[in-house]
């Protein structure tokens, strides 16, 4: 596949790339299944082949969700797990203190309660660290706990996982992050990472950690139904109504949203749409939406509050927001996620500030955005790497000093692999802790180690991209006219979410487009009109310009003409029925 690439910076500084897709299968798919011809090219573009059309607009989990016994030590892990059930054991049960941590933990307590047991739960605090720790294990084992699970860690804790198994408890991982060569020496490890899985499912190797609880939940759940446990006092549980949580971490971990995962998330918004969450609920209804869950409002509305107790409060009031009964609490913990997320904004402002002073304020030796300092909160390290990644396309590390350890975070560009930099590290001694996966990455050190790391993380990134910093790239699905844009379009294009990693919402190139009627409405946005030579128009909106070279040329457009790139979008806002075009750059037509 060729890509059509234009060398001229846009006013956002981007260069575009026209995506060129074989015309051959598009006009097949075109006349097999009658879609427009721009529908047919997107997916042509996401490599569906022209027999998976109505699967990949459909995705049924139980069409893509293979034996969960493919994965190693499913099988033992899953017997065991229902044997605790069965004889009534402790189970206990180890979390992360993110989203991905919050809704694995509840996923597989929800499950446990649903047969009759009550684990024992316990999420990290983030002066804690990641992972499971000596004192936890020592708690459980004071609470008699016989079976210890740890989800979305666990997969390199060695020390402590092999100290659990000392202490009499047996010890199992499910987990999603990079494996090493050598596993814990425990009673089993389900992650699809381990570098001896065979891989004939290979996008088992993307799922969330909650993704993985849940298949492993569908491997207990048969092993009981075989065993005869299920019985008429004993319902078997409809394990379709925790895919709202599964949707959840499976967004807000930012996993590539194909194959499995695409289903799930598919499936899950739909259960999230039936209310029956009452935490969920609760917080849907304390962040004020009041339309349909979407997988944006997922990522964008509802993970910022989860990931806000993990942040600046109390990290286990994720997990049990999502576990709560009582409607009451449910309300009352909603809320207090909501006020959390006010103060993690506050706190995160004043880093990225900081962050961007010490950038800009000094020379920099390598294609890498590194800062650190004492006074930085850790519980928003994540979320202003990724913004310095987003603003310098870089890949950003940023770091918190605190009396006895130095705490970083990173995000990264496609060309860098985050979680193999951080595993060198670790290898030659550079970093204490690490791991995480190709885009985002923790880790720890020494403050003596910063500058090595510095010179480490930096000729590394050399090595995979040069000494200077790429221009980003818009990647363009099609072009069309503004007089091609209408319901239609909009409703087919509806059928490729839920979107996300792995499955981007497409973006459409309106050349030579007239701007008018342009004003700035809320904070530094920018509402106008596009229209064509044609006579086609179209409202548009640009979010966060005004200050910047695209809302400047917006503002000062009198019919001025450019081409634009953006995504198209219903709005019914306060029950309105219009298509809206929302930009993300412009230039001045080719």
């Amino acid at each position: 596949m060729d890509n059509s690439v234009t060398e001229i910076k846009s006013l956002g500084g981007n260069l575009w790339n026209v995506a060129q897709a074989d015309e051959r299968i598009v006009e097949l798919m075109v006349q097999r299944y009658n879609l427009p011809y721009i529908m047919a090219k997107i997916l042509v573009l996401r490599g569906v082949n022209v027999d998976e059309v109505p699967a990949y607009l459909d995705p049924k989990i139980q069409n893509l969700m293979p034996n969960p016994f493919v994965l190693k030590d499913m099988q033992k892990v899953s017997q065991r797990l229902a044997e605790a059930v069965i004889k009534k054991q402790k189970v206990a049960i180890i979390g992360d203190y993110d989203v991905d941590g919050a809704t694995s933990s509840s996923v597989l307590m929800l499950f446990l309660r649903a047969v009759g047991l009550e684990p024992l739960i316990h999420i990290p605090e983030r002066d804690e660290g990641y992972g499971p720790s000596k004192k936890a294990v020592d708690d459980f084992k004071a609470q008699g706990a016989e079976v210890l699970v740890t989800v979305d860690c666990g997969t390199t804790a060695f020390e402590v996982l092999e100290y659990a198994t000392s202490q009499g408890m047996e010890v199992m991982v499910i987990d999603h992050h990079e494996a090493e060569a050598s596993l814990p020496k425990i009673f089993g490890v389900v992650n699809p990472k381990r570098l001896d899985e065979d891989n004939d499912y290979p996008y088992l190797r993307y799922m969330a950690a909650v993704g993985v609880v849940f298949l492993t939940v569908v491997a207990i759940n048969r092993e009981l139904r075989e065993k005869g446990f299920y019985k008429a006092d004993i319902k078997e549980p409809d394990l379709m109504k925790w895919l709202d949580l599964v949707a959840l971490g499976t967004v807000c971990d930012v996993v590539p949203l194909k194959g499995l995962n695409r289903a799930y998330v598919k499936q899950g918004l739909k259960v999230m749409a039936n209310r029956g969450n009452l935490g969920l609920t609760a917080l849907i209804d304390k962040a004020g939406l009041t339309e349909t869950p979407s997988a944006f409002h997922l990522g964008y509305v509802l993970g910022p509050r989860i990931n806000a107790c993990g942040r600046v409060g109390e990290s286990y009031m994720g997990n049990k927001l999502l576990c709560e009964t009582n409607s009451y609490q449910a309300d009352l913990m909603a809320e207090k996620l909501c006020e959390f997320n006010v103060q993690r904004k506050d706190i995160e402002a004043y880093v990225m500030l900081s962050a961007i002073e010490i950038l800009e304020g000094n020379p920099n030796k390598y294609p890498i955005a590194f800062v650190y300092a004492k006074d930085w909160h850790q519980g928003v390290i994540g979320i202003v790497a990724g913004k310095l990644k987003e603003r310098y396309n870089l890949p950003s590390f940023v770091m918190s000093i605190e009396d006895d350890e130095v705490k970083g975070s990173a995000r990264s560009i496609p060309q860098v692999d985050l979680g193999a930099l951080v595993m060198a590290a670790k290898e030659k001694g550079i970093l204490t802790k690490g791991g995480g996966h190709t885009m985002a990455a923790g880790f720890s050190l020494t403050e003596d180690k910063i500058e090595e790391f510095y010179e480490f993380a930096g000729q590394y990134v050399v090595e995979k991209i040069g000494g200077e910093a790429l221009t980003p790239t818009i990647e363009v699905d099609a072009t069309l006219d503004a007089m091609g844009i209408n319901f239609e379009l909009a409703d087919y294009l509806e059928k490729l979410e839920p979107f996300g990693a792995g499955n981007s919402e497409p973006k459409l190139l309106l050349k030579n487009v007239r701007v008018s009627k342009s004003s700035i409405v809320g904070v530094g946005h920018v509402r106008c009109i596009l229209s064509s030579a044609n006579g086609g128009s179209l409202k548009a909106m640009a979010f966060r310009v005004a200050d910047n070279e695209i809302g400047k040329a917006l503002l000062q457009a009198k019919g001025d003409t450019f081409d634009v790139i953006g995504v198209l979008r219903k709005d019914n806002w306060q029950g309105r029925n219009n298509l809206q075009f929302i930009i993300e750059d412009i230039r001045k037509p080719v």
